[in-house]
């Protein structure tokens, strides 16, 4: 070929240290396929194994390199966009992950392709034959027999031998197999059998028709196009009668692609016109005014919880979409999305899109697809919704956007605030940023003046914040009173289901019992697994492992010393239910948490459940502690407020207060005063004072100066380097051959970045599912000069003999240290 036409790929199950856009040359007949965001087959390695990958564009023709073709193009138009391309190489740079993963994320898990390997004889096989005895000539003789592709898996079943026998390898390094690959999409699209009339069909005065095919006509003639099963109900028949008419050329049988879209049913209602208060329109205005000069502007609407920050951005909402630009409306939790869907499904219909890991892949698959096609306007969900792949994104809005579920807890390790500013920045929209509890990092930046600042000072309407109360419960112990309720607050939700009202109890932490131990000999019963103790649970009445999953029975045998005095202590909300329904008996108690809420549509339902009266109290994890919004609720309950308030992680403050502040919003916001009480047994601790006070600007003030002296974000950025291996010792060493890697870097070629460099030290949970885990902590300033000099580092190291048996990756400003 004179002048072939080269594109770069990304490649899948690239390793980091040689993880690049490979070139390849397109084949003719392929020529007219390819572009840029198409996915393609691929051939790679010394054995030209077929893997995915996807164009990320044309490459200049360089005479010099002997290039492999495509062998296919894999999808019909591009699945992802020129920006979504460069959002990829954003990603990559970023956070330190491969190109395909950049490029994976992007997508829904239903589109993505898996490469099914398959053998055959080679052309010159039969000639090898004589050289070949035992099981491995069983083998050859299969294949010949077989005479079409088959996988080793089928082939190693008809013959009984055993997946690690490794014969197919054998045949194909003696040049007697070769191996091929195709690639099968995860999930297909959803299609329906449709039925029309051909054109022979116009004039039916000479054709011979029975009673049954006359009745099928009529049918299809009177809808024009209709489905297969529409016909059969209508008319009674079977699809034998269709495939009679199918072969006398009258109609024809064709697929036809449907959504898979499990709020089909919800409609646009006729919605009030939203009417703001002074100050919701004064944030309104300032928020508009920044949309519409395009500058690519972040801003952050803070206010008190229940003073309508929804409003505010739900009227920006109406405003951006009628100018048929793209919105993106993201919540923290799952157990969000209900309520917000109601509230966009009723005022703007089927032009909503949702993107939670709740749906199946073939419904996420779907929504994508509507959203690609300009079927939908609006994507309302978790943090996978800052992919939706509009073509001109408007405004995209982080409801409770400190909340740590907006950070990715697998490769690539974004988070969402980032990828959500590098895309209004490239479109030339509005991000809103929303809270009544802004991470340190957000409000310091808005104070700064670079983000626009919009403030929500009061409750909308009439209603004001709760009273708040503070109970010390070592006096509730001193008092006799040892359940978990104190006085008080078994009072105040007393009155409150008297008064046929309901009330939310918060304990974030679930399970039964929470710690296991033997009083005798001291035994504490953990998971062999992992360095964590285990938590008893009562619904299937064993012991269970929050990390790996891992369960035993439950015993009063201590494994250790054979005695009967094993004591299960600690609080978990299983057992808080059970006191409860002691406490009200009459009472209908809705638990909400990870065991309660496993199945796709719990979350939905309960909820609902609670909304529409059918419950009086909902006890739960922090689930149940952000953006609800129940009028009836008069009464929220802390059962114990110090769960996080001594973890050694430099968030535990800010996150404390985050959530007793939100917990408490959640009283109060109808038409009734809300009160709300605090459990706790340290009383005088400045952030549950502040808390109970919702005055988040002081709590700021007071916990920026920490942040300032300890050097902690946002005066620095932060990330941890993570590994992990099966052998304590050896992963030990690992870590202080990157920690050495590191330094000799940061000491000559890159003297010029600026680091401060912790450990390396245990993870505080060392074990997990029997591997062992060590931390690098980094503290630095987020540069190019930073990302070449780690970029480098993670080569080197990926290059050695520990990188085999540890794996280390590279987490920036992460969730947490410890």
């Amino acid at each position: 070929m004179d002048n072939p036409i080269i594109v770069s790929v990304a490649v899948d199950q690239t390793v980091y240290q040689i993880d690049k856009p490979y070139d390849y040359f397109v084949p003719q007949f392929l020529v007219d396929k390819v572009q840029p965001g198409v996915r393609v087959l691929v051939p790679f390695g010394n054995g030209n194994v077929r893997k995915t990958g996807v164009v990320l564009s044309f490459a200049e023709n360089d005479s010099s390199k002997k290039l492999k073709a495509i062998v296919s193009v894999l999808d019909d138009e591009p699945v992802l966009s020129r920006e979504m391309l460069q959002l990829a190489s954003f990603i990559r740079e970023q956070t330190f992950c491969t190109w395909y993963n950049a490029v994976r994320v992007l997508l829904p898990p239903g589109i993505n392709y898996k490469v099914r390997h398959e053998y055959v004889l080679s052309e010159t096989a039969e000639n090898l034959f004589s050289a070949l005895n035992g099981d491995l000539l069983k083998l050859a003789e299969y294949l010949k027999n077989v005479n079409k592709p088959v996988s080793k898996e089928v082939a190693y079943e008809a013959l009984g031998l055993t997946e690690d026998c490794g014969l197919m390898e054998k045949l194909i390094s003696k040049g007697i197999a070769v191996r091929t690959g195709i690639a099968v999409r995860s999930v297909g699209d959803a299609t329906l059998k449709m039925v029309r009339a051909t054109e022979a069909a116009s004039d039916l005065a000479n054709v011979k028709l029975t009673p049954k095919q006359k009745q099928i006509m009529t049918v299809v003639n009177d809808l024009n196009c209709c489905s297969v099963k529409e016909v059969c109900y209508f008319t009674g028949l079977t699809t034998a009668v269709i495939s009679g008419l199918v072969k006398k050329g009258l109609i024809e049988v064709f697929d036809q692609e449907y959504y898979r879209n499990p709020y089909s049913g919800a409609s646009c209602e006729k919605e009030r016109p939203i009417t703001l208060s002074e100050s919701q329109n004064e944030a309104f205005e300032k928020l508009l005014k920044a949309y519409n000069e395009p500058l690519g502007v972040t801003s952050l609407l803070y206010g008190v919880t229940g003073s309508g920050k929804t409003q505010v951005f739900l009227k920006m909402c109406e405003d951006v979409a009628a100018s048929g630009r793209g919105v993106i409306v993201m919540v923290p939790e799952i157990a969000l999305t209900p309520q917000t869907l109601g509230i966009f499904h009723r005022r703007f219909g089927d032009k909503v899109a949702v993107f939670h890991s709740a749906m199946s892949q073939g419904q996420r698959l779907d929504e994508w697809k509507r959203v690609k096609r300009g079927d939908a306007m609006i994507a309302v969900g978790t943090r996978s919704a800052v992919f939706a792949p509009f073509s001109d994104v408007g405004l995209i809005i982080m409801d409770e956007e400190q909340e740590h579920t907006y950070k990715s807890e697998m490769s690539p390790y974004f988070h969402a605030r980032d990828i959500a500013r590098w895309r209004i920045a490239r479109s030339k929209g509005l991000l809103i940023l929303s809270s009544a509890t802004p991470s340190i990092e957000s409000y310091s930046r808005a104070l700064a003046g670079n983000y626009l600042l919009c403030n929500l000072p009061s409750r909308f309407g009439t209603a004001s914040l709760p009273d708040v109360d503070v109970v010390d419960m070592r006096s509730e112990m001193a008092a006799g009173n040892t359940g978990i309720v104190s006085n008080l607050l078994y009072e105040k939700v007393d009155e409150a289901l008297s008064d046929g009202k309901q009330a939310i109890l918060l304990l974030n932490r679930r399970g039964y019992n929470t710690y296991v131990s033997c009083t005798q000999c001291g035994h504490v019963m953990t998971c062999d697994n992992c360095s964590i103790s285990m938590t008893f649970h009562s619904a299937n009445n064993r012991l269970m492992c929050h990390y790996c999953g891992k369960s035993v029975s439950y015993t009063d045998k201590c494994p250790n010393c054979n005695s009967d005095r094993m004591k299960y202590s600690g609080l978990g909300t299983q057992k808080a239910e059970a006191e409860l329904e002691s406490l009200f008996p009459n009472a209908r108690i809705l638990r909400m948490d990870a065991d309660s809420t496993s199945s796709r549509n719990d979350y939905e339902k309960n909820l609902k459940a609670f909304q529409d009266g059918e419950y009086d109290i909902m006890l739960g994890t922090q689930m149940v502690a952000k953006g609800l919004d129940f009028p009836k609720v008069t009464v929220v309950g802390v059962l114990n407020a110090d769960i996080a308030l001594h973890s050694s992680d430099f968030r535990s403050y800010e996150r404390t207060f985050s959530l007793l502040t939100q917990v408490v919003g959640r009283s109060g916001r109808g038409d009734y005063k809300g009160t709300a009480v605090i459990q706790t047994v340290e009383p005088d601790s400045k952030v549950i004072e502040l808390a109970a006070n919702q005055d988040y600007d002081a709590f700021y003030k007071s916990e920026i100066m920490t942040r300032k002296v300890m050097v902690y974000p946002p005066y620095c950025d932060i990330a941890t380097v993570c590994f992990s291996g099966s052998e304590r010792g050896y992963t030990e060493s690992a870590a202080k051959n990157y920690f050495t890697l590191l330094k000799t870097y940061a000491s000559s070629e890159f003297s010029d970045v600026k680091l401060i460099v912790l450990g390396p030290t245990a993870a505080a949970v060392m074990k997990v599912n029997n591997n062992y885990r060590y931390k690098i902590i980094i503290k630095y300033r987020n540069s190019q000069r930073f990302r070449e000099l780690m970029s480098k580092v993670n080569t080197d190291y990926n290059s050695t003999a520990f990188a085999k048996k540890v794996s280390a990756y590279l987490n920036v400003n992460p969730d947490s240290i410890i």
